[in-house]
């Protein structure tokens, strides 16, 4: 079998970025004006759009994002029939510190393009510890091929990410995701214990059914006092509003689970389509409350560049990726329960941060993750963290693995 790894640039054809400026054209010419005062209350502001699409034309840079891209390792390697992408960075000088191998994987609507500021941080790591960072594309987004038959789900994914980690000589590393990197990650060490030295979540996705039982009793009245944490009372006191808002936000999901293809041909023709399907995302779930400005939070002040979020969407357009993105979603749901039954030995980190659509309080996922050494109530940030605050998601993936690395060691000494 194939275990050729080859060497990957970025390079977008000239007429590919001449028939993007011409969609976006007439793209313009044809949005319907939004509602007056809505704001983003009814989606993506159309006014604000045209700025977007100025701003796609007249001063983003897709050459400089290019070249930033390319100054990441990148390689491609076949597993398994599907060519996976991926950027391959190692500690520049790792003297005098642990070189620890790290998977990173990313979500959706997301790409690799959502740690290009913290890989960096990552490789530099801290006195004693350092990361060799090896993040894929998920088959089906940006540069990785996308499966051409049915079924392609988590525990796919997760087989070939545990393949890559093997190919490249890794038979045993710590694993860092949020949404679907969260999924993946928590699928990969449950079907793969062995291979997991320890997972670092940034989004609570995987509930066992204790979980849910004691999601439930804390309905009943007095019950949360004893099931829920003092600091975790916000996230179970107001039920319905928190109910209500993951119904607002989550109609891409029902649409995605069910019909991706339908969705696709509209995001996969349009450019100011997609740029709207994925940008809205980045301001809702980077603020919830940013649905009452015309510009959604995007138009300045946000934590992240826009030529950053601009960058994503252009991985998205150029391979032609959101329709095999979307049916992810399709293949996953409902998803799949004997994962969530079976709980993790190794240690577990968890990074709540306060902005997150879904924030799973600690009592939720301790079923799943009975030996989680480490839960940090983030000072801020949403969805994206590791665009919106690279910094402090280093820091808490260092602490945890300073922790994790400890107790390995325990164990070690105890079994010789």
């Amino acid at each position: 079998r194939d275990q050729k790894i080859t060497k990957f640039k970025v390079s977008v054809p000239e007429e590919t970025i001449t028939d993007l400026r011409s969609r976006i054209q007439s793209d313009l010419a044809r949005l319907s004006p939004p509602l007056e005062g809505s704001n983003f209350e009814y989606g993506f502001n159309t006014e604000f759009l045209k700025e977007v699409a100025n701003y796609w034309m007249e001063e983003f840079d897709w050459k400089s994002q290019e070249t930033l891209l390319n100054s990441f390792p990148q390689f491609k390697t076949n597993i398994d029939g599907l060519d996976i992408h991926y950027l391959h960075v190692k500690p520049k000088q790792p003297f005098g510190k642990k070189v620890v191998p790290l998977l990173l994987v990313h979500g959706w609507p997301g790409s690799v393009v959502e740690f290009l500021d913290i890989i960096p941080l990552l490789a530099l790591g801290d006195d004693t510890l350092a990361f060799e960072v090896i993040a894929p594309s998920i088959p089906g987004y940006g540069f990785s091929s996308a499966p051409t038959k049915p079924g392609f789900n988590l525990q796919q994914a997760a087989k070939i990410f545990q393949k890559l980690m093997a190919r490249l000589g890794h038979e045993q590393f710590y694993c860092q995701g949020g949404d679907w990197g969260s999924l993946i990650t928590t699928n990969l060490a449950t079907l793969f214990p062995e291979n997991v030295l320890g997972l670092h979540v940034n989004m609570g996705g995987v509930i066992s059914p204790g979980g849910t039982l004691k999601n439930l009793l804390i309905l009943v009245p007095g019950m949360k006092y004893l099931l829920v944490d003092q600091e975790d009372m916000e996230k179970v006191e107001n039920p319905g509003t928190n109910f209500v808002q993951i119904l607002r936000e989550s109609g891409y999901l029902h649409l995605q689970a069910t019909k991706p293809d339908t969705i696709g041909v509209g995001l996969s023709s349009s450019p100011l389509g997609l740029a709207a399907y994925i940008l809205e995302k980045f301001s809702t779930w980077t603020k919830p409350e940013w649905t009452g400005l015309e510009s959604g939070g995007l138009g300045g002040g946000h934590p992240i560049k826009m030529d950053r979020m601009m960058a994503n969407i252009m991985l998205y357009w150029v391979t032609n990726s959101i329709t095999s993105s979307m049916r992810f979603y399709k293949e996953n749901f409902p998803l799949n329960h004997d994962i969530s039954r079976i709980p993790l030995q190794m240690p577990v980190g968890f990074a709540d941060f306060p902005e997150e659509l879904y924030r799973a309080p600690k009592f939720l996922i301790t079923g799943k993750f009975p030996n989680l050494i480490q839960y940090t109530r983030m000072a801020r940030g949403g969805h994206f963290a590791a665009m919106e605050v690279p910094e402090l998601l280093t820091q808490d993936v260092i602490n945890f693995v300073g922790k994790a690395e400890k107790q390995l060691n325990k164990v070690v000494k105890q079994e010789f």
